[in-house]
């Protein structure tokens, strides 16, 4: 049978579908609007089955509360083009509506969520169809506490949500705290919240790089008492550069390197391991000062920290967790 222009718009009205995809699925199914929409369907299963290997790097990070409940969500696609198309965006807002109203817990429950007779997961493969890039649910964070706070960065790919341990919290102190955890991107909401295996890590980066200082302070006293410019000295590279460029002579390269290596193993066998300790821990207390929520220095008014903010705010007021969600790198 022929196929109006009118039912062809309709589908596509429906479905977002391009006009000869819903051209062809009406003359598929002589005109059976119902049936001609699942065959849409069906093709954007096979697209995101084709595309299943594509690389998902763009798309929208979406915040928002409902009640004591906050939640990030992201919708992600393969290029900038379509993560800016309306319809596409349309989907990522009503993913985060849905993940708020049914309070979510992971990612797989809000998957399984519905919406107008749907899942969340059905109607990504149904726009899989429409533009035919791969399509998947990014990172999922929600929080619950007597308080919580979102904030969506005006490019749509960075958002942030807190929880506070007490309710009725001003929205815009709320708003603030999570411009700080969106621009100053912390790891822990305080000392005591980092985990053990990065307080390791920091402080076995710490030793290393204060035993490195305390030798190459060695090795650049001993090059100066011989006469020679320890910035001659600072890598191979430089020894050969500088040689070829006639400042240090192939004689002084070599004494050099020798006194550089002497200087250095004689200091290595006697580091002060207090003093050591004492720096690393000093650098330890830095990280902590940088990376952790309440210590950071507020970016409003750098003379004090979050927690002095909050404290200032509503004595007592803390945060008692936050989650931060970029879809570009940090």
């Amino acid at each position: 049978m022929a196929v109006s222009i009118e039912d062809i718009k309709k589908l596509r009205h429906m479905t977002g579908a391009g006009m000869m995809d819903c051209k062809n699925a009406l003359a598929e199914t002589d005109g059976d609007i119902n049936a001609a929409i699942e065959i849409i369907r069906k093709k954007g299963q096979a697209v995101a089955a084709k595309r299943e290997d594509r690389n998902a790097a763009e798309g929208c990070v979406f915040a928002g509360v409902n009640g004591n409940f906050a939640a990030i969500a992201t919708l992600k696609c393969e290029t900038d083009f379509v993560a800016k198309n309306e319809s596409f965006r349309a989907l990522a807002k009503k993913v985060l509506e849905v993940a708020l109203e049914n309070k979510a817990h992971s990612l797989d429950e809000l998957k399984e969520c519905s919406f107008d007779g749907r899942t969340v997961a059905e109607h990504i493969t149904d726009e899989i169809g429409k533009t035919g890039e791969k399509m998947e649910l990014g990172d999922y964070e929600w929080i619950e506490a007597a308080t919580v706070a979102s904030y969506n960065h005006f490019n749509d790919k960075l958002a942030a949500i807190v929880g506070f341990n007490l309710e009725g919290v001003d929205a815009q102190v709320g708003r603030e705290v999570c411009m700080q955890i969106a621009s100053m991107n912390p790891v822990a909401v305080s000392r005591n919240d980092v985990p053990q295996e990065t307080i390791d890590q920091e402080i076995a980066v710490a030793v290393e790089k204060t035993k490195q200082e305390q030798i190459q302070k060695a090795q650049e006293a001993a090059l100066k008492k011989a006469g020679l410019n320890p910035n001659h000295f600072d890598s191979e590279d430089h020894i050969e550069s500088n040689m070829a460029k006639g400042w240090i002579t192939p004689e002084e390269a070599e004494k050099g390197r020798q006194i550089m290596k002497e200087a250095g193993e004689a200091k290595a066998a006697n580091l002060p391991e207090a003093m050591i300790q004492n720096i690393a821990n000093g650098r330890l207390n830095k990280f902590f000062k940088e990376s952790c929520l309440l210590e950071q220095a507020y970016v409003q008014d750098a003379k004090i920290t979050v927690g002095q903010f909050l404290d200032n705010t509503t004595k007592g007021l803390v945060v008692v967790d936050f989650k931060r969600v970029n879809l570009n790198e940090d």
